[in-house]
C-alpha cells in the first residue's frame, strides 16, 4: 500500500497546525518549510478545511489552523479523505475488465488487507505525531529559493542600421 504524495503532504499540513499551536500559519510558510510548491498546497489546504480539518482565517493577518483539537483528528480519517480511491488491484477500481473478477479470491484477501491498514490508522490521532515547532527548522530542508525574474526597465530598443543588434536608447544617437 502507498499513499499519495497528495495525502503526505496532507498529513505534514496538519502537523504543522497541530505544532503552531493556536496561532495561525500560511501556505507560504508550509511551502517553505516542506520545499513543495504553493499551489499544490493550497489544493491540500482546500481539501482539508472542505473536510473539516483545518479552518481558514481571512484577512491581512489571515492563515490556517486546526478546526478541532489534535486528539479528535483520526489519521484513517485524514487519509480516507486525501486518497483517491483504495484500488490496489484492478477489480477494486471502476471499470474492472478482469475476467477473474468473479471467481478469484484475491480481493477478498485485499479489501482485508486495506481494512487492516486502515483501522491500524484510525488508532492513531494527529496528537499522536504531532512534532515540536522547532523540528520543523531542524529536520525539513530549506526549499530552494525561489526563482525571480530580473528586473527590466522598459525602455523603447531601436535597431542599429548596421546591424541587427538591439541598441538601447542612451547609446543611439
Amino acid at each position: 500500500m502507498r499513499l499519495t504524495s497528495f495525502s503526505d503532504y496532507a498529513l505534514r499540513m496538519l502537523m504543522f497546525a497541530a505544532s503552531s499551536g493556536e496561532t495561525s500559519f500560511t501556505i507560504e510558510a508550509a511551502s517553505r518549510s516542506f520545499g513543495v510548491s504553493r499551489t499544490h498546497l493550497n489544493k491540500v489546504a482546500n481539501t482539508l478545511t472542505r473536510g473539516g480539518f483545518l479552518t481558514a482565517i481571512r484577512g491581512r493577518s489571515g492563515g490556517l489552523v486546526l478546526a478541532r483539537p489534535a486528539e479528535t483528528i483520526r489519521i484513517g480519517d485524514v487519509v480516507r479523505l486525501t486518497e483517491p480511491d483504495f484500488a490496489v488491484v484492478e477489480c477494486f477500481a471502476t471499470g474492472n475488465q478482469c475476467v477473474l473478477t468473479r471467481a478469484c479470491k484475491l480481493s477478498g484477501m485485499l479489501g482485508e488487507a486495506i481494512a487492516s491498514f486502515l483501522s491500524t490508522l484510525d488508532r492513531y490521532t494527529l496528537a499522536d505525531i504531532v512534532l515540536a515547532p522547532t523540528a520543523f527548522a531542524a529536520f525539513l530542508p530549506d526549499a530552494p529559493p525561489r526563482a525571480r525574474r530580473p528586473y527590466r526597465r522598459k525602455t523603447e530598443t531601436k535597431l542599429d542600421a548596421r546591424d541587427t543588434a538591439p541598441v538601447s536608447p542612451e547609446t543611439a544617437s
